[in-house]
Parts: C-alpha cells; structure tokens; sequence
C-alpha cells in the first residue's frame, strides 16, 4: 500500500466529513449566510476534486496487484463526490428559485410604477448571464477532464516506457555477464595453445637433435 495514497485518503476523508456537514448546514440558511455556505462548500469540492486527481495519478503509477484495490476505491470517492455535487445544485436550484421568486415578486410590485417592458427586459438580461456563465463553468469542467484524462494516459505511457526499459537493462546485464564468461573461454583457449606451442617447439627440438646425433654416430 502506497502511503502516498494513504495520505491522500486520510485528507479526503476529513474534508468529505467537512463538506457533509456544511450541506446539512446549508439547507437552513438563507440569504448571504447561505451564499456564503455553498461558496465555502464549491471550494471544498475543489480541493476534493485535486485530492482525488492526485489518489488517481498515484494508483496507476504502482505495480498492478496494488494498483487494483486503489482504484475500487478511488470509484466510490468519485461516487461519494459526485453525490456532494448533486446535493450542492439542489442546494443552489433551491436557493435561485428563491431569489427568482422575489425578484418576480419584486417586478410585480415595480410594474405598478414602472413600464412592464423595462422589468421583463432586465429578467431576460439576468437569464442570459445566468445562462453564460453556466455555458463557462460546463465548458472549464469539460477542459479540465479531457486534461485529466491526458495526464493519465501519459502516465500510464511512462509507466510503459520505464517497464520496458528496466527489460532492456536486465537483457543487457545478461549480454554482459556471457561476454564476461566468453573472454574468459578465449583466453584459457589462448593460454593453453601458447602450452602446446611450446610443447610442440620442445619435441621437434628434441627430434632434431636426436637426428644430428644419430647420424653423427653413422657418418663417424
């Protein structure tokens, strides 16, 4: 087990019991303490959301047994956040339709001294920011998993490289110890063929001089 990873869990586990708590607390406020709650809350999913990128990124960069049961439960982290942020949008569909409300009670009440027109103009106004700035917030989530998803991908193709890698050098090494084991073959060859040269010198030298005297002794 990665403590890496423990560590990271343990961070997750305090913040998960954290933003718990502050949903519970949300549901009974209103007005700026309750704007001021789901603020705190979005930040905690924030954080939660880093902590959970990096559980992910540590998971697959260790040896398949253990990389295994780390991401069964790195599954039910993700489960547990994507519940936190269910119950953060009911929370703020919630409280926005307590504010649409009043800003409709708001303009009923303006119409009886203003023009209608200039009322319904500054709602649309309203829902078409409210409408842009959901568009950003889907498109910065989309970004931020597609790079998510490349950084695991690049991992995982490191993780690949260094195995192969470590391969590599373990062929090497064998290379090198048969080399090893070759030079020392060749020279015992080169030794014992110096040996027998010079055995060979000492025979025919022997035969030589046994030649001259034998046919000394013939011609004398």
């Amino acid at each position: 087990m990665s403590e890496v990873f423990n560590g990271y869990e343990r961070q997750y586990c305090e913040l998960s019991a954290n933003l718990s708590k502050k949903c519970s607390s949300a549901v009974a406020l209103d007005g700026e303490q309750k704007k001021q709650k789901l603020s705190e809350i979005k930040s905690g999913l924030e954080n939660a959301e880093v902590l959970i990128r990096k559980m992910d990124l540590e998971a697959r960069s260790l040896p398949p047994n253990v990389k295994s049961s780390l991401l069964v439960k790195l599954r039910e982290f993700k489960s547990d956040l994507n519940n936190f942020k269910s119950e953060v949008k009911r929370i703020t569909s919630a409280n926005l339709n307590a504010a649409a409300r009043d800003e409709l009670l708001e303009a009923g009440m303006a119409d009886t001294k203003t023009a209608s027109a200039d009322q319904r103009s500054r709602l649309m106004m309203s829902t078409e920011r409210l409408g842009r700035t959901t568009d950003r917030v889907k498109d910065s989530r989309r970004t931020m998993m597609e790079t998510e998803e490349i950084g695991v991908s690049i991992l995982q193709d490191l993780h690949s490289q260094r195995q192969s890698l470590l391969r590599a050098g373990d062929t090497l090494s064998g290379v090198d110890d048969n080399v090893g084991k070759s030079k020392k073959i060749l020279a015992g060859m080169t030794r014992r063929m110096n040996k027998n040269k010079w055995t060979i010198g000492a025979i025919i030298t022997a035969l030589v001089l046994a030649i001259i005297i034998i046919l000394y002794f013939k011609l004398t």
